[in-house]
This record gives structure tokens, C-alpha cells and sequence, in this order.
């Protein structure tokens, strides 16, 4: 086959690419340029898409001996998943830009145009699994090594996306790809993992949000409430430096009457109001999201686990689909969720489909 080789400047789609040439691939490696001024991005090794990183993927592909392009896809990305970012936090949610660069550029934009161009099939470093099912589909599975597993930034792929894809690193495990990188005569073998998010150049989501909403952010400012109490115990600068579940920078100018840590639980932009309270206020049993993406067959009813965050664990659950709406019983309850993350749903290993999370319910609140 054809095959196009996403090389971000890491080991992992270093040894991917590898692995597909001496498979006996036709392998391109290509680089996606994200940004127009690379600059504003991570630097050094812990960014993914910086002229440190293609500098890196380049000489990756010339040790493998395959040709190698760099592809400008800054516009395309900036439109669907940096302002995606910004209008996802200024209407109080909580969105994965990972999980979104995935749907819509590496198996979006790229691999139409690669399909275009007459290659077969896209290939990366994620840690996932696929095989063919006994109905002829392609199914996608959690990978070998479960704590480097991507199979839930992944779980926005459709039936066709995941049959023009590659995953070589499915069944390895982190330690072993470094060894087979270094044996390979690849620098990247000892290079760190990329961490955060690629376009938030010092980490500080928060500040970066400040810097460039201006008009757009719902408000620049309001009240801190305690949710069991009503009173006022603090004041903020925009709901948007706030996601549910936390606890860190919340600036509390009256400590709670309970003596107790307080946790962001509601986030209203309109208002300018951000609710704490209490740890236990956080547990939510019911989870209602939309915009569905299915790996395979369109499932109505199913006994499932869902992951609720990319580094998170299982929880058990009933999931029923009515339309674009799924709704969500979980049978272990979770904490800190908030609308705007994805809930990625699991048969097994096998990965079913993923929705975005609309609104959820705390333990004993009707839905």
C-alpha cells in the first residue's frame, strides 16, 4: 500500500513510519505545519508541532530512508481547533483540542488529501488496535500497553476513517518502541513525550484565553458563590479561566464556614457567576451529549464502560441513543465532569463511538 506517515518529531510516529516501511510500504513521511508563527508554540521537546519537531521528524524519515514533506495546514487548524478552543471555554465549557485535531486534521484534513493525492491509508504513532470483526468492520480496540492507550482521543473516527488508518504501535509497549528507535539509529529515541496543549506556549490556559477572547469572552469578570449558602466568597477576572471539578487559583476571599476545600461546580457565563462548593457536590450520575461519532454500527441500547477523560478511568454504564442525543447512566459515578468533554464508549476493549457532554446531573438530582 500507499501510505502516508504523520511524523510529529517523536519517537512513537518515528518507529511508526519505520515499522510501515519495512512492512513493505510505499511510505511518505509528512509534518503538519500548525501555525503560521511556529514561535508561539510549545518549544523544545515537550511541543508537537514546532520547528524543533520538524526538524526532528525530518531527520527521523531520512534514516528510514523515505521522502519527506512538510504540509500547511496552520489555516485549517487555527479554524477547527484553535478557535473551536476559544468558543468552547467562552460558553463555560470544557473542550479537548487533542480529541478535535484528531477528528478534523490528521483524520480529516490529511487523510482526504492523502487519499486525493492516491495514497492508501494514514499511519501514526497512537498506541490503538484494529482488526476486522466477524461482520466485516473494522474495529478499534484499547491498545496493549493501557498506560499509553489513545483509543479515547481516537474515538471520534468513523468506519471509514479507521479503514484507511494504521496503528503500528497497537500492541508494543512505550519502552520497548524507545529501545526499538535507539537499535534503529533514531535521535528521538530518548526525546520526552509532548505534554499540554501545543498551542497554549507557557501552559497557562487561563492567560492565554485573557489575551485573545477581548470581545468575544461572555464577561470579563463577576462573583464567586458558595452553592450551599448563597454568599458571595470571592470575585474572578472571567468564567472562562474556570473548568468544573477545580480546586487550584480560586483566590477565595472568605473561607467556607465548614472549614472544608471548595471545588468549582457550575460555571455560568451569562451571569459571570462561578459556584463552588464541596467536594461530594461534584459526583454526577447522568450524562446527556450530542454530536455522536460511531466506529461502526449505530448502537441504540448497550451495557457499556465510558471514559470520561483522556488519562481517566472506566465507569460502568447503561447507554441508550436516541438521534443525535445520548444519554448516559452511569453505574459508578464520577467527579469534576463538565460539558464540553468527550464520553468515549467502550464494549469491552472495542471502542463504540464517542459524544460530546452537553449536561449532566449530580447524584440525586433528576435529570
Amino acid at each position: 500500500m500507499r501510505i502516508i506517515a504523520a511524523m510529529s518529531g517523536g519517537v512513537d510516529s518515528a518507529v511508526a513510519a519505520a515499522r510501515a516501511a519495512e512492512a513493505g510500504h510505499d511510505v511518505t513521511g509528512i509534518h503538519l505545519a500548525l501555525s503560521r508563527n511556529p514561535a508561539s508554540y510549545r518549544s523544545g521537546a515537550r511541543g508537537c508541532c514546532t520547528i524543533e519537531d520538524s526538524n526532528d521528524a525530518r531527520r527521523a524519515a531520512d534514516v528510514i530512508g523515505i521522502p519527506f514533506y512538510v504540509w500547511d495546514l496552520s489555516e485549517r487548524f487555527h479554524e477547527d481547533v484553535v478557535e473551536d478552543f476559544m468558543d468552547e471555554y467562552a460558553a463555560g465549557r470544557t473542550p479537548n483540542p487533542c480529541l478535535r485535531c484528531n477528528e478534523r486534521i490528521k483524520f480529516a484534513a490529511v487523510l482526504d488529501r492523502a487519499l486525493a493525492l492516491g495514497f492508501d491509508a494514514v499511519a501514526t504513532g497512537h498506541y490503538a488496535r484494529l482488526h476486522t470483526g466477524a461482520d466485516g468492520l473494522i474495529e478499534m480496540h484499547r491498545a496493549q500497553d493501557h498506560a499509553k492507550d489513545q483509543s479515547y482521543v481516537l474515538g471520534v473516527l468513523t468506519q471509514d476513517q479507521l479503514a484507511h488508518s494504521l496503528f503500528p504501535l497497537g500492541t508494543s509497549v512505550k519502552g520497548d518502541v524507545r529501545r526499538e528507535a535507539a537499535d534503529r539509529g533514531l535521535l528521538v529515541a530518548d526525546k520526552p513525550d509532548s505534554n499540554d496543549i501545543c498551542f497554549v506556549a507557557d501552559g497557562d490556559n487561563a492567560g492565554w484565553l485573557r489575551e485573545r477572547l477581548g470581545e468575544r469572552a461572555p464577561n470579563h469578570g463577576g462573583d464567586i458563590v458558595d452553592d450551599a449558602t448563597g454568599e458571595v466568597v470571592g470575585s474572578h477576572a472571567g468564567t472562562y479561566g474556570f473548568t468544573i471539578g477545580q480546586r487550584r487559583g480560586l483566590r477565595l476571599g472568605t473561607p467556607a464556614a465548614d472549614g472544608r476545600p471548595r471545588f468549582v461546580l457550575d460555571i455560568e457565563p451569562v451571569s459571570g457567576t462561578v459556584r463552588v462548593g464541596p467536594r461530594e457536590r461534584l459526583a454526577i450520575d447522568t450524562i446527556t451529549g450530542d454530536r455522536p461519532r460511531w466506529c461502526g454500527t449505530v448502537p441504540t441500547e448497550l451495557d457499556a464502560t465510558v471514559q470520561l477523560r483522556a488519562h481517566g478511568g472506566e465507569h460502568r454504564a447503561r447507554v441508550r441513543v436516541e438521534g443525535e442525543q445520548v444519554h448516559i447512566a452511569l453505574l459508578d459515578p464520577a467527579e469534576g465532569i463538565a460539558p464540553g468533554q468527550a464520553a468515549v464508549i467502550y464494549d469491552g476493549t472495542r471502542v463504540v463511538g464517542s459524544a460530546t457532554i452537553t449536561a449532566t446531573a449530580r447524584t440525586g438530582v433528576p435529570a
